[in-house]
């Protein structure tokens, strides 16, 4: 009979040492890739779950001053006739001063099958943004993504713009954010890619009770060489002022993959998320 043991936990060491170094996203498509894969795992739960989590948005709205940060960690492992291992960390820091933002996201999954490695991907972003008024942002983006296993084995994206919050109620928020950019991308046939980008985000927030609430996150990064496109829905839920349970399921979508890999992938991921505001 399989034995299968199947467990997540969630990686409170990694919060002692973000903690101490003041702990905050496919690069928008992947020009939001670090965003992304953490959001997989945690979708920002910086802010106590009972309270309206405006800081999932975009911009500056309704942050808390000073510096903020979460980890989320997710293991499994299975024997018997098969046995494969998986394991995903991921971590949020930033500050803000009341006029400006700085957010960083690290992310690093790994997995094996049968002793052959089956997936290696590190990505990490860096964000900042500054209010112009109420409605109105602007921002820049520095993300990075290195996947073994990807389309892109490596993608980078530099860019700016400007973002607006087109709703903005306690349950309820969908911001957007769009600008240029340069992108320098290497795919699995060791092709390199250097060319000017044009990104495009989505954010929607909306409140279900107290203690949960849904995302709904779309990012393209379109330029000659490709264009990407990363959905990712989830749902949190609080289980204690400072855990958080969150299930999601992240699709991307390549419309020119590397010959004789699949243009679409879909992860789902259930996690366990540490707040150490």
């Amino acid at each position: 009979m399989n034995t299968k043991i199947t467990s997540t936990v969630a990686v409170f060491c990694m919060s002692i040492g973000l903690a101490a170094g003041s702990a905050q996203a496919q690069v928008f498509g992947n020009s939001n890739a670090a965003s992304d894969a953490v959001d997989a795992n945690q979708d920002q739960a910086r802010e106590d779950i009972n309270q309206s989590n405006r800081d999932s948005s975009f911009g500056n709205d309704g942050r808390r001053l000073g510096w903020y940060g979460s980890v989320s960690g997710t293991a499994s492992a299975t024997s018997g006739n098969t046995e494969t291992f998986d394991v995903g960390v991921g971590a949020k820091f930033g500050n803000y001063d009341g006029t400006n933002g700085h957010d960083f996201r690290l992310s690093l999954t790994y997995g094996e099958s049968a002793g052959v490695k089956t997936d290696s991907k590190f990505l990490m972003g860096y964000d900042y943004t500054r209010n112009l008024n109420d409605r109105t942002f602007a921002f820049g983006k520095l993300n990075t993504i290195n996947d073994e296993f990807g389309s892109y084995t490596s993608d980078s994206f530099l860019g700016f713009g400007i973002g607006y919050r087109v709703v903005d109620t306690a349950k309820t928020r969908w911001s957007v954010q769009a600008g240029p950019g340069y992108r320098v991308a290497e795919d699995a046939a060791g092709l390199k890619i250097e060319e000017a980008a044009v990104a495009v985000s989505s954010k929607y927030y909306q409140g279900l009770s107290a203690s949960a609430f849904l995302t709904n996150d779309t990012d393209i990064l379109s330029s000659d060489a490709d264009t990407v496109v990363t959905n990712e829905l989830g749902v949190s839920t609080r289980l204690s002022d400072s855990l958080a349970l969150r299930t999601s399921l992240q699709t991307t979508y390549h419309s020119n993959p590397t010959p004789g890999l699949k243009s679409t992938d879909n992860t789902l991921g259930v996690s366990v998320v540490y707040n150490f505001n």
